[in-house]
C-alpha cells in the first residue's frame, strides 16, 4: 500500500475553526501533526515488513535448474559471435527475459572495431616437393547437430593482421619469454620464422606478441592433448568431455582492453576515433592462425634440428617433438575483415530504497565464439534465472537497500569491449557509488569451486559459499568441499589481476572490489565448436544443479551487500595478503641479486602496518554501530562510503609503467602474460626485464638505474597502501 494512501486513511479532515487565534495555530501544527503521523505509520510500516534474512532465504529456495536449461537452451541455438544478428538476437532475449521478470530494462549501444575471417589457408612443403593442406576445419559430430550449423565461425584469431608469409618453422613449446631463452641456448633463432606453439600458460595474444618480439614472420598455435585431450587416454567428444583431435580454441590476440580506436575513452556516438593502422591502436603486427592438434601433428612431423626438453613434449603422436628449424617449409594465408560495427550491453536495475545511489554491480556477458554453452551462457542463463528469483522476491515487498544493476556485456571475447566502454563512460559515476561488482563468466565446466575476489571480500565469499550446498557433495556445502579440496595452500584465494574477464576494468582501471568465480576447473572445449548444449548437458552439468548452485551464491553475495547495513569488507585481509605478496617480492628481489644499498621494502612493510591499525579501528567502529542497531544514517553511510572507497586508494592516476590504463598497483597483468594474476605487477615487470637483460635481451638493463626504477615502484605501492589507510581511518592528517 503507497506511503499517501496511509495517511489519507489514518487522518481526518479539519473542521471550520471558529476563532482566528485557533486558525493560526492549526496552521502552525499541520505540518507537525502530519510529520508525527508520518513517523508512526512509517514506522509500523517498517516494523510490519519481513528483514532481508528472510527474503535471502527465500531466494535460496527459489533456484530453478529447468528455467537455467531453458533460458540456456534458447541462447544456443545459434552460434552468436559479438556484431552478428544472432548475437543482437540474444540480446533480445536477455532483454525480453529482465523485462518479464519486472525489472526496470535498458540497453547502450557502442561502435568498435571488430573483425571477422575473409579467407585462410595453411600448407606444408616438403623437401621433395610435396605440399599437404591442412584442414583447418573442426569435425562434425552425427548425434550433435549444433556441430553441422553452418553458421558457425571458420577458426581465426581476432585482430590478426592480413598476411602471406612463407618460412621454416621453430617449435617454441608455450611461447613463453623462458622458451625463446632455451631456444637461444639451443642455437635456434625464430628470426624469419613461422613459429608453432601450444595454448595453456599464457595468453594467446602474448604468445603472438613475444613471437613477434622474437622476430617471427607468422605463428600458429594449437591445444596439445596433453592440456584439453586427456592426454590421448580418456577418449573424446562426444564420448568423453575432452577435445576432439580436430578441435580448435578461437580467440582474440588483441593484448588491451576495450575498442582499439578508442584507447582510453569510450567509442560513444560522435566520438573520437584513430585510424586502424595508428600504432596507439597496439594491434597485433603478424599473422596468426589457431589450428587443430591433428594439423599441429603434420607440421610437427616435418620439423627437424635437435629434439626438444623433455618437459616440453605433449601428447601428439610423434616419436619426437623438435625444434626446427625446417626442413619443411610452411605456407601461410590469412586475409581478415577489419569493421565498425555495433554491440549492445543490456542492464535491468533493482532501485534501493534506503540508498538508491550506491550501487551493487552483477555481471556477465553474452557474445560467444560458437555456441557458448560454458563460455559464457551457463552464466548467462544463470543471470537470467536469478533475474526471475529477485523479481518475485519484489512481488513479496523486498526491496533491497542499495540498488542492484544486473549488467549483461557484449563483445567481451574481443577484448572484454562492453564492459571496458561503459566502464570508460560511467568512470567518475562509478567512482563514487559503486561498492562491488560480482562477475561470472564461465558459470560451469564441472565440479569443483573456483572461487577469486580482491581480499576485502574474501570473508563474504566464504561465508555464502558455507550456506550453499555443493552439488556433488550431499550434505557438504561448496565451501566445506572447497577446502578438503585446497589442503594447507597459503593463497587458495585467487585474485583479480590478470584480464580474463569482466572484472578487470572495474578493479584494474576503476579500484572497484570485485568477485569471479564458477564451477569447474577443466574446461576441455573451450572456444570450440563443441562448446554446445549437449556437451553442457552430457559432461558439464548433466542436471543444471551446479548452475543452480552458481546462481544461489552469486545471488546471495549480492543481497548481503545490497542489504547489509554495514558492508561486509573485511580489511585485515587486505593487509595480510599484502604481506604475502612483499614477502614473494623479496624472495625475487634476493633471486635478482638486487643491491640492498638501492632497494629497500622497508617503505611496504611500514605502510602495510598502517594499514593494518585502520583495518582494526574500521572493523571496531563498524561493530560499535552494529551493536547500536541501525545506528544513525549519516554515520552508517560515511562509515560505508569509506569501505567501498578505500579500493580506489589502490589506483593510481599515472597508472602501470608502459601501460597507463591499468591503474590498480596491486593487481594488474603483466607485460608477457596478460591472463596472469601478479601482485605488484610494475615491480614485477621491471624486474622480469632485467632478468631478460641478463639473459641476453639486454645488456644495459641491470644498471643502477633500474634498480632505482624499482625502489621507485615500491614508493609508489606504499603510498597507495598509506593512501587506503587513510580512507579507512577517515580522517585527515
Amino acid at each position: 500500500m503507497e506511503y499517501s494512501r496511509l495517511l489519507s486513511q489514518n487522518l481526518l479532515p479539519l473542521s471550520k475553526p471558529s476563532k482566528p487565534w485557533s486558525c493560526s495555530l492549526i496552521k502552525l501544527c499541520t505540518p507537525l501533526l502530519l510529520f508525527t503521523a508520518a513517523f508512526f505509520v512509517l514506522s509500523a510500516y517498517k516494523k510490519s515488513a519481513a528483514p532481508p534474512q528472510y527474503y535471502h532465504n527465500l531466494f535460496l529456495k527459489a533456484g530453478s535448474n529447468d528455467s537455467i536449461a531453458k533460458h540456456l537452451k534458447k541462447l544456443t541455438q545459434e552460434p552468436h559471435v559479438a556484431g552478428t544478428p544472432e548475437n543482437f538476437a540474444t540480446a533480445d532475449y536477455v532483454f525480453s527475459v529482465f523485462q518479464s521478470s519486472g525489472l526496470d530494462v535498458h540497453y547502450r549501444d557502442y561502435q568498435v572495431l571488430l573483425t571477422y575471417p575473409l579467407s585462410r589457408s595453411i600448407s606444408v612443403s616438403l623437401p621433395e616437393g610435396e605440399v599437404i593442406p591442412l584442414k583447418l576445419e573442426e569435425d562434425r559430430i552425427e548425434d550433435d547437430p549444433s556441430t553441422s550449423n553452418p553458421k558457425v565461425i571458420p577458426t581465426f584469431h581476432a585482430y590478426s593482421p592480413s598476411g602471406n608469409v612463407s618460412a621454416s618453422v621453430v617449435f617454441a613449446n608455450y611461447g613463453r619469454e623462458q622458451d625463446y631463452a632455451i631456444l637461444r641456448d639451443a642455437g635456434v633463432d625464430p628470426k624469419g620464422a613461422i613459429v608453432i606453439a601450444k595454448y595453456g600458460k599464457i595468453y594467446r595474444g602474448d604468445i603472438v606478441d613475444l613471437a613477434a618480439k622474437a622476430g617471427a614472420v607468422g605463428i600458429v598455435v594449437y591445444s596439445d592433448p596433453e592440456d584439453y585431450g586427456g592426454n590421448r587416454t580418456q577418449g573424446y567428444y562426444p564420448h568423453s568431455k575432452w577435445l576432439p583431435p580436430s578441435g580448435v580454441q578461437r580467440g582474440s590476440i588483441y593484448s588491451e582492453l576495450g575498442d582499439p580506436l578508442t584507447p582510453g575513452w569510450p567509442s560513444v556516438p560522435d566520438a573520437e576515433q584513430l585510424s586502424v593502422d595508428d600504432p596507439r591502436t597496439k594491434l597485433p603486427l603478424i599473422p596468426s592462425i589457431p589450428i587443430s592438434a591433428e594439423d599441429a601433428a603434420l607440421i610437427m612431423k616435418s620439423i627437424g634440428g635437435s629434439v626438444a626438453p623433455a618437459e616440453w613434449h605433449g601428447a601428439l603422436d610423434l616419436p619426437d617433438y623438435r625444434l626446427g628449424r625446417g626442413p619443411a617449409v610452411l605456407n601461410l594465408h590469412y586475409k581478415s575483415n577489419h569493421t565498425v560495427t555495433p554491440i549492445r550491453d543490456v542492464f535491468a536495475v533493482i532501485e534501493g530504497s534506503e540508498e538508491p545511489d550506491r550501487y551493487v554491480l552483477l555481471g556477465n556477458h553474452r557474445d560467444a565464439w560458437t555456441f557458448g554453452a560454458g563460455d559464457p551462457n551457463g552464466g548467462t542463463a544463470t543471470l537470467l534465472e536469478m533475474a526471475q528469483r529477485l523479481g518475485k522476491l519484489i512481488k513479496r515487498g523486498w526491496r533491497p537497500r542499495r540498488s542492484i544493476i544486473l549488467c549483461n556485456w557484449d563483445a567481451e571475447e574481443y577484448a572484454l569491449i562492453g564492459s571496458t566502454e561503459w566502464v570508460e563512460e560511467n568512470y567518475d559515476l562509478l567512482f563514487s557509488s559503486a561498492v562491488a561488482y560480482l562477475n561470472v563468466d564461465v558459470a560451469v565446466s564441472g565440479p569443483g569451486f573456483d572461487p577469486n575476489s580482491t581480499p576485502q571480500l574474501d570473508d563474504l565469499v566464504k561465508e555464502i559459499a558455507n550456506e550453499v550446498e555443493d552439488p556433488d557433495n550431499p550434505g557438504k556445502t561448496i565451501y566445506e568441499s572447497w577446502v578438503a579440496s585446497i589442503g594447507d595452500s597459503p593463497q587458495p584465494m585467487g585474485r583479480l589481476g590478470g584480464g580474463g574477464s569482466d572484472y578487470a576494468p572495474f578493479v584494474q582501471h576503476a579500484g572497484i572490489a570485485a568477485t569471479d568465480f564458477g564451477l569447474g576447473r577443466d574446461f576441455t572445449v573451450y572456444h570450440s565448436i563443441y562448446d554446445d548444449y549437449m556437451w553442457m548437458a552430457t559432461f558439464g552439468d548433466p542436471l543444471f544443479h551446479r548452475h543452480v548452485a552458481v546462481g544461489a551464491m552469486w545471488g546471495l553475495i549480492a543481497l548481503k551487500l545490497a542489504d547489509a547495513t554495514i558492508l561486509p569488507f573485511n580489511y585485515s585481509t587486505y593487509a595480510h595478503n599484502l604481506q604475502l605478496y612483499v614477502d614473494v617480492l623479496e624472495t625475487q628481489l634476493k633471486a635478482s641479486d638486487a643491491p640492498s644499498t638501492r632497494v629497500s621494502t622497508l617503505p611496504l612493510h611500514k605502510s602495510i602496518a598502517e594499514l593494518r591499525k585502520a583495518a582494526e579501528y574500521i572493523t571496531k567502529k563498524a561493530k560499535e554501530v552494529g551493536e547500536g542497531g541501525n545506528g544513525e544514517l549519516k554515520l552508517i553511510r560515511s562509515l560505508n562510503d569509506h569501505l567501498f572507497m578505500a579500493e580506489r586508494a589502490f589506483t593510481d592516476r599515472e597508472g602501470l609503467p608502459g601501460n597507463p590504463w591499468y591503474k590498480h598497483l596491486v593487481y594488474g597483468p603483466t607485460n608477457t602474460n596478460k591472463y596472469g594474476t601478479t601482485s605488484f605487477p610494475g615491480i614485477y615487470d621491471l624486474i622480469a626485464s632485467m632478468a631478460a637483460g641478463a639473459n641476453g635481451n639486454n645488456n644495459n638493463n641491470n644498471s643502477s638505474k633500474s634498480w632505482d626504477d624499482v625502489q621507485h615502484q615500491i614508493w609508489r605501492v606504499s603510498r597507495a597502501i598509506r593512501r587506503v589507510a587513510l580512507v579507512l581511518r577517515g580522517e585527515f592528517t
